[in-house]
């Protein structure tokens, strides 16, 4: 078996397209696991993962705390979204409290851009990036080219659609960097002042028309519009929003061809997708959750191999 030419993940920019496709087919086989009646092998038995969560998070802290049961690791769990942990230093003295117990991996999201990677060049633990700021979220994209493939095979030349907020997403960069190094076309579209002005430089296709998008693409990735990172307004008001930007059953069915759609969650029901959208057969968001444990036992199994 081959092996990841990284120690940590901290973002899909610094890893390379033989350590996605390892991930990728790593994952397939520990999906066939957690698929199985009993859905445990002992691949990080004697290791110790603590996940350390300075933000809110349900369901990507669900996602790999059962990730790391299912590889019957030892989980240790820490939120700080209540604590005054905000600052750099605090953060390496908590780490460090945490090393003390003798912690093999960190699974870590933050709110700060490069925190992951700032604490990778501070301790020996191996560093999962959870998401940090608006930067990077790469167990994220992972999952969804995972489950981009199931459902129509190789990426190469396939035309992916990223709608909404643009600028405040992590998913979004993620995902243009693990697209792009699969071969495929990215466009985004969105509000104009939810695009960021670098994005063109990416190589990314930009679109403000919902429609022309969602003819162009093959898969559209709905994204939700983040109003916690938005210390203005970007557009006049929601309800605009979702008459631009809103992807209802009407407009669905009206494409000429048929698309698969895609959330990273959670669903704002009725701003971006309506229900009927996020439960419809061309819906894969309930493959995302699901494949979400396969992808980071994936991860963690192939990082903790890497001595």
């Amino acid at each position: 078996m081959s092996n990841l030419s990284v120690n940590h993940l901290l973002g899909i920019k610094y890893i390379t397209k033989n350590d996605i496709e390892l991930i990728l087919e790593t994952a397939k086989s520990f999906k066939e696991v957690i698929n199985r009646p009993i859905k445990k092998v002992p691949s990080l038995r004697d290791l110790t993962v603590a996940n350390l969560f300075f933000e809110n998070s349900t369901r990507t802290r669900l996602s790999f705390e059962l990730a790391q049961k299912r590889l019957s690791a030892d989980v240790v769990n820490f939120s700080a979204a209540s604590s005054s942990v905000k600052k750099g230093e605090t953060l390496i003295d908590t780490v460090n409290n945490i090393l003390a117990m003798k912690v093999d991996m960190v699974v870590m999201r933050h709110s700060s851009a490069g925190a992951a990677e700032f604490l990778s060049r501070k301790v020996k633990s191996k560093i999962v990036n959870a998401g940090d700021g608006a930067h990077e979220h790469p167990t994220q994209a992972l999952l969804d080219a995972f489950s981009m493939q199931e459902k129509i095979g190789d990426l190469k030349g396939k035309k992916i659609a990223i709608v909404g907020d643009i600028l405040h997403s992590r998913v979004a960069l993620s995902n243009i960097f693990c697209l792009q190094k699969l071969g495929a076309e990215v466009k985004v579209c969105g509000p104009i002042t939810l695009i960021p002005k670098y994005i063109e430089s990416l190589g990314v296709k930009v679109e403000t028309d919902l429609r022309k998008t969602l003819e162009w693409c093959d898969v559209a990735n709905m994204l939700r519009i983040q109003l916690e990172r938005q210390d203005i307004k970007f557009f006049p008001s929601i309800r605009e929003y979702t008459m631009l930007y809103g992807l209802d059953k009407t407009l669905l069915d009206s494409l000429s061809k048929k698309i698969l759609i895609m959330h990273p969650g959670p669903i704002n029901r009725g701003v971006e997708i309506t229900s009927e959208v996020a439960d419809c057969s061309q819906s894969i968001i309930l493959d995302q959750v699901e494949n979400g444990v396969a992808i980071r036992m994936a991860v963690m199994f192939l990082l903790a191999g890497r001595q």
